[in-house]
């Protein structure tokens, strides 16, 4: 999802116009949310876009405006994170690549709910942080659901880091929906991938897939050196729940057929505390969650990509004392 700036227009006045005249994307959310529940079964991405601008009243004209970027109508833009906001709420998902539709407590919010007031609008639009949590549509108070800062004595510098760090944050949470989407030979792959961009492997060849019954639960196998003699195994755990001790445990015993003494373990999910310290308990295991997993693919490129370079502005003290 690429930043929602200040449109592209020929004047400032121009530009002033424009940001007042279309709706920002708290506004937007409501229409999607309805847009949404008209279609059950879920719909494309693109048909949802123009739905929902039909249904706030924008016009032709108003669709042409895009980021000064240039590589997304700013309507659009600001549709996707009032997406955003409803996914951290637990009210809608991304089904696959490109599909929206509601969660089943989404489906139960808005029944419950026909007409939304401002104050619920602004709960969807701030109240919610990206980690996993309840959905609103639960009666018991969520304690993982904590509020958004916002300091109205931040510096610029500030507002910048947080907008940024809140792109990283929904970017990691769509980069987990789409691998849970995708098969385990896919991210057994993925995993594969992201260690050989992280500089293991001569080249990507050297990275073998296992894969197989009888392999002890290793996934991949890596050289660290020409002939072999040193290699790092690894593990891909596509789970929904936490990754407990015996399995670990297995893992390490495991290491022992491959003749090697260090292994790699990656999961979608998260760690039990017992799982943790028995990874530290022994040497050469290293344990990387989900957090960490989607920090790494965004830092190194994997299923990633940067879109384009913001240039902060300083002042130069050497040019006016010179």
């Amino acid at each position: 999802m690429v930043c929602d700036d200040v449109p592209h227009h020929t004047s400032l006045e121009g530009a002033r116009a424009v940001v007042t005249k279309l709706p920002t994307y708290d506004q937007f959310i409501e229409p999607l949310l309805r847009v949404l529940a008209e279609h059950p079964e879920g719909m494309r991405t693109q048909e949802a876009y123009e739905q929902v601008s039909s249904r706030v009243g924008l016009n032709a004209e108003d669709r042409l405006i895009i980021l000064p970027s240039g590589r997304q109508p700013t309507y659009q833009n600001r549709i996707g994170w009032a997406h955003d906001a409803l996914k951290r709420a637990r009210l809608s998902r991304s089904a696959r690549r490109g599909y929206w539709c509601l969660t089943p407590a989404g489906a139960e919010y808005v029944a419950k709910y026909p007409t939304l007031s401002e104050e619920q609008v602004q709960e969807l639009a701030t109240a919610y942080d990206h980690r996993p949590a309840k959905s609103v549509a639960e009666e018991a108070p969520a304690p993982a659901l904590a509020p958004v800062a916002k300091d109205p004595t931040a510096s610029p510098d500030d507002r910048l880091n947080s907008a940024l760090d809140e792109i990283r944050t929904s970017i990691a949470n769509e980069l987990l929906e789409l691998i849970q989407h995708n098969t385990p030979e896919f991210f057994e792959q993925l995993v594969l991938d992201l260690l050989h961009a992280m500089g293991y492997g001569n080249s990507r060849s050297d990275l073998q897939r296992v894969g197989r019954s009888g392999d002890g639960g290793i996934d991949g196998v890596i050289p660290l050196d020409p002939l072999g003699l040193e290699k790092v195994c690894l593990q891909a755990k596509r789970w929904q729940g936490s990754v407990g001790r015996p399995t670990i445990q297995a893992f390490y015993g495991a290491l022992a057929g491959q003749r090697a003494k260090k292994g790699v373990i990656i999961t979608t999910s998260h760690y039990t505390k017992d799982a943790i310290e028995f990874a530290a308990s022994v040497e050469g295991i290293v344990l990387i969650d989900g957090e960490q997993l989607t920090e790494l693919m965004m830092d190194h490129g994997v299923g990633t990509s940067h879109t384009r370079v913001i240039r902060v502005p300083e002042i130069d003290s050497d040019y006016f004392e010179g």
